[in-house]
């Protein structure tokens, strides 16, 4: 008699994962299953915590009923375990979300796009902080009016803990709060790493949403230091229109794309996209080209975040503390924010298309 395996699929859906109760083909416990003659073979997926009774008891579950409907048949079956693996306890669980935004090359703009997205999610309600991980070139004092404030120490349990320095509501750490503005900084890759590391185990960071980590340009220490401290959500690329900014940008895109670093790009955001003067406020140049940010999200397979112009009525703002999404231009601070609207859309597409757990198979 020939052996029929849908007959066989539908006799092994009357066993029962004694965990769950479903069926072990719905699932998906049955995997490879292959008929030859008389013989019937199959690999039989059990979590590796099952206790061997209950693995001997599905084990001739599965014979029973395979000859319920195929008495003649000899059932062969190889037992795989499987280990639910999950992700690694974070270092920040009080962090939901860590957004690294990135550039190829340096003057792009990228702190500016950094803060003001910061900025805005928390105009859109969420709880936000900002991480300035340029090491060397510390700008984020500067752009929040804050060159001359100083981190606060505080004990707990005996160990010192840094304070993060808010304003505008949003907490923020930067080497630009501990050295002097002038000081020049020479630091090794170990020690760079030990203290982009320092920045997230040793500060006092509140609940958030989002922290927006303002890393250096290019693709060095601190980018691979990132990656391999905390579970990074999404990068948010920046570059200018013009040809030479697309090509570094390429680089540090692709960066995140090795698969030892694997971090979704979430988008691209297109800085200085035009130039608006004061008395033409109507007017748009494009002084350094139009399409690089557009080029730039086809190659990463994502999306263009938004356009940001460079309006001359408010290039002052970001220097004296008061960042262009919180200035009165009204072009400038709508490219912003829908700068963070689209990025609170990306993540959402990606959490849910992301599952919580992956399943690999090992095998006994």
């Amino acid at each position: 008699m020939e052996l029929n395996k849908q007959k066989i699929i539908e006799a092994l859906r009357e066993v029962k994962d004694p965990k769950s109760g479903e069926d072990i083909i719905s699932a998906q416990m049955v995997e490879q299953l292959e008929t030859d003659e008389q013989n019937v073979s199959f690999s039989l997926l059990l979590p590796a915590n099952m206790d061997s009774g209950t693995k001997n008891s599905l084990n001739f579950a599965c014979i029973a009923a395979v000859n319920s409907v195929f008495p003649e048949a000899e059932v062969h079956i190889h037992v795989k375990t499987t280990v639910v693996q999950t992700a690694p306890t974070s270092i920040v669980p009080q962090i939901k979300n860590i957004i690294a935004v990135a550039s190829g090359k340096g003057g792009v703009g990228k702190s500016t796009v950094a803060l003001n997205l910061a900025l805005g999610l928390k105009a859109l309600g969420a709880r936000v902080g900002i991480m300035d991980a340029d090491v060397y070139g510390p700008s984020l004092p500067t752009m929040l009016g804050l060159q001359k404030q100083r981190p606060r120490i505080k004990d707990i349990n005996g160990q010192p803990k840094i304070v993060p320095i808010e304003k505008y509501g949003i907490p923020s750490i930067s080497m630009g709060y501990i050295i002097e503005p002038e000081q020049a900084v020479v630091l090794r890759g170990p020690r760079l790493a030990g203290i982009i590391k320092q920045f997230f185990q040793d500060c006092l960071w509140p609940e958030l949403d989002y922290l927006i980590i303002d890393l250096p340009p290019g693709t060095g220490d601190v980018q691979l230091t990132l990656v391999q401290t905390v579970a990074v959500t999404g990068a948010v690329m920046v570059t200018t229109p013009q040809e030479v900014s697309l090509a570094d940008a390429v680089k540090g895109m692709n960066m995140f794309r090795l698969p030892n670093v694997n971090v979704p790009i979430l988008g691209v955001v297109e800085n200085m996209a035009w130039f608006t003067p004061a008395e033409l406020p109507n007017n748009k140049y494009y002084i350094f080209g139009q399409g690089g940010g557009k080029q730039l999200a086809k190659e990463s397979n994502s999306v263009l975040l938004g356009q940001i112009p460079l309006v001359q009525a408010i290039r002052e703002g970001g220097d004296n503390g008061l960042p262009a999404i919180l200035n009165e231009d009204p072009m400038t601070k709508e490219a912003f924010m829908n700068v963070a609207r689209q990025t609170l859309r990306q993540i959402a597409i990606r959490n849910e298309a992301m599952p919580p757990t992956s399943m690999v198979n090992v095998q006994s």
